[in-house]
């Protein structure tokens, strides 16, 4: 059986598109799903490239459990062909991976969308990034992103 593919995609790949990553993974682990997935993030970005997660970010999803182990890396040509969903936080990078797929000379390509429009709890249509405020904006996308995450996985199984 062909696994699904799920890339999550922010500015830098170090607050909301790797927390979301990890969200994923650890609700596909509770309902036994983790086999039946590749689920990776990237950044439109190359600030941060192999770097790990912002150590707010990690603190704030550890408090819930939740192991944020991935490294930075950037969105490529090469994710249209090996992803099904590539999921933006928000407009500006969803605009910034439609730009990079029409330049993608590819017959398969990954199906795009924002993962607000998966939400059912909060009204926010994009996830703020949380890099240059306080502490509590941390919580707060994780908050966001466990609604809008869950939502996704609903969507798709």
């Amino acid at each position: 059986m062909k696994k699904i593919s799920v890339l999550f995609v922010c500015l830098g790949n170090i607050c909301r598109s790797p927390a979301a990553e990890a969200i994923f993974i650890s609700l596909l682990e509770k309902k036994g799903l983790k086999n039946a997935f590749i689920v990776d993030s990237a950044g439109t970005g190359s600030w941060h490239i192999g770097k790990k997660a912002d150590s707010r970010m990690r603190i704030a999803a550890k408090r819930r459990d939740i192991n944020i182990l991935s490294r930075a890396r950037q969105i490529n040509i090469k994710d249209f062909e090996k992803y099904n969903y590539i999921l933006a936080m928000d407009d500006s990078n969803f605009r910034d991976i439609q730009d990079l797929k029409n330049r993608t000379p590819s017959t398969k390509l990954a199906s795009i969308k924002k993962i607000q429009d998966f939400r059912s709890v909060f009204n926010e249509h994009e996830v703020p990034d949380p890099y240059f405020g306080g502490d509590d904006g941390f919580d707060y996308v994780l908050d966001i992103l466990e609604d809008s995450v869950s939502g996704f996985l609903e969507s798709i199984s």
